[in-house]
């Protein structure tokens, strides 16, 4: 099979599980919002200019120095009507760019400097996925968006974020998060905050093997009990490859592959920040070939000047992958959703796979020479059935 056009990319269905809130602003939006609360720290209010500003700025090779960007976002999202915005305009924008499923994070303590209270920063939040996907709907676009809330690993708030992800979570919010500079800050500062969420049966990733390495990863699973990996790049430093091309796993990657433990790679965002050289010698490439429970992801699509069309192009020029690999990827990440089964299983075979095959379809009728507008009833069905 040949690898998909552009075109078949953007219309093909996919999931996003990391995508932060604030790291996916439009650059207008930034602008139109420090007019409105009286943000006067912009580099420049030419929309242009600024994200020009935002992709240079966190193209430094540095988690630290890319993080560093996010005081302009975080900065005019500090009222009700900013969050709101902000969180509809971002479920409008990924169900244009063909998301079906989409589980969008933020930190919450980090919108209460001008007063609002940790609920009310998450119920904005959540009004604003609402109207999103109102608003996605009306256009044609179908997306369910779910929610994340992110603790800052180097505060001491992560107890009272997991507590409120229970109380929202019959209302949106589906899982927990912890974030922010790895080094220095293990994960098992927050042990409390794991130990009330397995008690209260709820579902965490946590942000590690990004900026440092193989302990990260093996404090957030074997300490922290987490659900998911957030980016886990660093997890190839476990992985040996011989000059014959064999491949020898070590005792941590093969746990991670042996439990179907998923990686949320960010492909774009990890050449930022200096977790890997280039597209072509990312890690998910090996990843995908040993069948690691790989998912593709935008991470900041304002910072890294992206998009899930965009991360997918990429590694379809890189790796010359098909449908059927984009399939799989997606399929990994619906299966690793934070939402009940039947849920993601319904997302699954009722609009993953057939959207799949109706573009495989295509595909085959374009190679074949037959115009597909002249072609009726255009099969479906439920895909390969790829290892996952």
């Amino acid at each position: 099979m040949s690898s998909p056009t552009l075109d078949q990319i953007l219309r093909a269905p996919k999931v996003v599980l990391h995508d932060h809130l604030d790291g996916g602003l439009r650059p207008q939006s930034v602008i139109e919002l420090a007019a409105e609360t009286g943000y006067d720290r912009l580099p420049t209010t030419d929309a242009e200019e600024l994200r020009r500003w935002f992709v240079s700025a966190a193209d430094s090779g540095s988690l630290e120095r890319y993080l560093e960007t996010f005081a302009h976002t975080v900065g005019v999202m500090q009222t009700p009507d900013a969050l709101s915005r902000v969180a509809a305009e971002c479920a409008t924008d990924l169900a244009a760019d063909g998301v079906v499923y989409a589980e969008v994070r933020f930190a919450p303590e980090l919108h209460v400097t001008t007063g609002l209270s940790l609920d009310e920063v998450v119920q904005a939040v959540l009004a604003g996925f609402r109207t999103g996907e109102l608003q996605a709907a009306a256009y044609g676009h179908q997306i369910r968006v779910g929610t994340l809330l992110t603790a800052m690993r180097h505060a001491a708030r992560s107890l009272e974020i997991a507590e409120l992800s229970i109380r929202y979570r019959d209302e949106g919010v589906v899982g927990f998060d912890i974030a922010g500079a790895e080094a220095g800050y293990p994960p098992t500062r927050h042990l409390d905050a794991f130990e009330y969420l397995h008690r209260e049966n709820a579902h965490f990733t946590i942000h590690a093997g990004e900026g440092f390495g193989l302990p990260s990863i093996w404090q957030a699973i074997q300490w922290c009990g987490a659900d998911r990996l957030g980016h886990g790049v660093r997890i190839i430093d476990d992985i040996g490859v011989g000059e014959d091309g064999s491949v020898q796993l070590g005792r941590l990657a093969a746990y991670v592959r042996d439990k179907r433990i998923p990686l949320e790679m960010c492909p774009t965002s990890n050449l930022q920040t200096g977790a890997a050289a280039s597209i072509g010698a990312h890690p998910i490439g090996l990843l995908r070939q040993l069948y690691f429970r790989v998912t593709v992801n935008t991470d900041n699509r304002l910072m890294s000047d992206t998009s899930m069309s965009n991360e997918f192009a990429q590694l379809v020029t890189a790796f010359g992958y098909t449908l059927d690999d984009m399939q799989w990827f997606t399929v990994n990440a619906m299966k690793s959703a934070f939402i009940p089964f039947d849920a993601r299983l319904a997302l699954i075979n009722d609009v993953i796979k057939p959207r799949y095959a109706d573009l495989r379809a295509e595909a085959a009728f374009a190679a074949a020479g037959v115009a597909a507008a002249g072609i009726g009833g255009i099969p479906t069905g439920n895909g390969t059935g790829t290892t996952a």
